[in-house]
């Protein structure tokens, strides 16, 4: 009896267990299909990490982009700074100039009387003072006589036939020019030649 009780608890039922269901299913064409949730979730990971990967790439770029306009603006400054140092004299030697220019004057008119030996001398040595301390601050006096004219540097007031140069060479300066390093401090008031008239 209780071997009979045993087979009907596990014995399949009429209908079939779910092995003879799939087994039906396949039978009669039908195929079940894995559940799609899984192939979801690794696409949409993928596509995540593709756009992580691409804001990366984006945040990189922009990372560098800002290291070279850093760099770049550090050298813009420090060119800034030694400009600024180079020619933080510049206003001075503008106003020094015409001291300059008198004492010049003043030499050339004691010159032409006949009692101005010692102004003559002392105004001469007051005025080689003066170019001696310019110079030490790098403001020469432009050469311009007999060179090429030359409008960076000269300013034309005049303009003379000649047959000793050629046409547009310096032939006199009437005022001198000078410059600090490279920078025209104020360019030379000079009279250029031109061709003869014949």
């Amino acid at each position: 009896m209780a071997k009979d009780d045993f087979k009907r608890k596990h014995s399949t039922p009429p209908g079939g267990g779910p092995a003879e269901d799939l087994e039906k299913d396949r039978a009669n064409g039908h195929q079940t299909e894995p559940s799609e949730e899984p192939l979801d979730d690794t696409e949409k990971s993928i596509d995540e990490l593709a756009s992580l990967q691409e804001e990366l790439e984006k945040a990189k770029d922009h990372a560098l982009r800002c290291r070279a306009e850093m760099e770049n603006f550090k050298k813009r400054l420090s060119r800034q700074v030694e400009e600024e140092r180079r020619y933080a004299c510049l206003p001075i030697l503008q106003d020094l100039l015409p001291v300059l220019d008198n004492m010049d004057r003043a030499i050339e008119a004691a010159g032409k009387s006949d009692n101005g030996a010692g102004l003559i001398e002392g105004f001469g040595l007051v005025a080689k003072l003066l170019r001696d301390v310019l110079a030490k601050y790098d403001c020469l006096e432009i050469d311009a006589l007999g060179k090429p004219f030359d409008p960076h540097c000269h300013q034309a007031i005049s303009q003379m036939p000649s047959e000793e140069h050629l046409a547009n060479t310096v032939i006199l300066v009437v005022q001198p020019g000078f410059q600090l390093h490279d920078r025209v401090v104020r360019p030379s008031k000079v009279i250029v030649s031109t061709q003869p008239t014949s």
